[in-house]
């Protein structure tokens, strides 16, 4: 087991500049999800960190060791990739043996390396065959056994899961997480899925436009994201966001849609007039009279509930996700909007804004 720190690390490809300075410390044995969309450096970072990407500047330190310049091999980590990357011609037990045969390990080490993480797996019976032969989930198993047999300082896995069924993926996150955890390697999740994001990490790296926008726990940045970004990032469907003007005094805000959002935390700095942006969850928004008509769009029936895409008066969009049968509603319907619900943003750069 291992810490990881990074320093100031930064990447630029010519004149791009993909990375602008990440610093994080990861806790030995903790489990950091690196989560954003398409684009913003979060495979970049992880390849950075295993030695397939060389830093334009910064420093990358495994267990206090700066290993910065040095080959992969030379890192002392294991790698999980999307693609599994097993080798077709070799079986199951040759694809995980054949780190250990290439360090020259002893036979019986191999064998017992490879068996006992066989087990853990539940690829016993499957030693024998070839990559061909087995389902994505099962490859993906004997990707991550040929990782545990190294039985390295440091795990990282580069979007595992993106090539399974969505029923799968349920399945070997669980397994990725218990796996993690019996274990307790340091470890290196990078996906674009935030459901993935919200159930394996400790903490999660929510990157944007190459910077980390926040690092958090899983219910920090569901509960008080750093920024719209953050806020809209995360959370399925995604945050609603409404323009409003600070109201004098700061304990309130005028919404463009109408009706007066008194702060039940307190009051916010600044002018009266000042550009906000209020931010609520769509489970949040409760159905009743609260001043507010919601012009209904669209009518997403989920079971056990509902999601309903509409507009406001003044052609705002929200989405609410209500626990009322998807037949009760109607072409319009009254909404209330808690006012303790809310998120404060400041309407010029979209960062979280505290009470005072």
């Amino acid at each position: 087991m291992a810490t990881l720190t990074l320093n100031s690390v930064k990447k630029q490809f010519a004149a791009t500049q993909v990375l602008h300075g990440i610093d994080l410390e990861v806790a030995d044995g903790e489990m950091i999800v690196v989560v954003g969309a398409s684009g913003c450096g979060k495979s970049t970072l992880l390849r950075i960190v295993a030695g397939l990407e060389t830093a334009t500047s910064g420093h990358v330190r495994i267990d206090g060791r700066d290993v910065t310049a040095l080959e992969p091999a030379d890192r002392d980590i294991a790698m999980v990739f999307q693609n599994y990357a097993l080798y077709p011609h070799m079986s199951v037990f040759e694809n995980m043996a054949y780190g250990l045969k290439i360090r020259g390990m002893k036979t019986a080490e191999i064998r017992r390396r490879v068996d006992e993480a066989a087990q853990m797996l539940e690829i016993g019976p499957l030693l024998d065959r070839k990559p061909r032969q087995l389902s994505g989930g099962q490859r993906q198993r004997v990707a991550m056994g040929r990782a545990v047999v190294r039985e390295p300082k440091l795990f990282l896995f580069d979007e595992p899961l993106s090539n399974l069924d969505a029923k799968l993926r349920v399945q070997m996150r669980a397994e990725i997480r218990r796996l993690q955890k019996r274990l307790g390697v340091t470890s290196l999740f990078v996906t674009h899925d935030q459901v993935e994001a919200m159930t394996l990490g400790d903490r999660l790296v929510v990157m944007h436009q190459g910077r980390a926008a926040q690092v958090a726990s899983p219910m920090e940045v569901w509960g008080r994201p750093a920024d719209t970004y953050v806020a809209s990032f995360i959370g399925s469907p995604a945050m609603n966001f409404l323009d409003a003007t600070l109201a004098q005094g700061g304990t309130a805000a005028v919404l463009k849609a109408g009706p007066t959002i008194t702060f039940a935390d307190g009051p916010r700095p600044g002018t009266a007039g000042t550009p906000l942006i209020l931010g609520i969850r769509p489970e949040h928004i409760e159905p009743g009279n609260g001043g507010l008509t919601l012009a209904v769009d669209l009518v997403e029936p989920l079971g056990s509930e509902t999601v309903i895409h509409g507009s406001l008066p003044g052609g705002e969009i929200l989405t609410a996700r209500l626990p009322i049968p998807a037949s009760n509603i109607g072409a319009t319907m009254p909404v209330r909007l808690p006012a303790q619900a809310f998120h404060v943003f400041d309407g010029a750069g979209g960062h979280r804004i505290d009470s005072a």
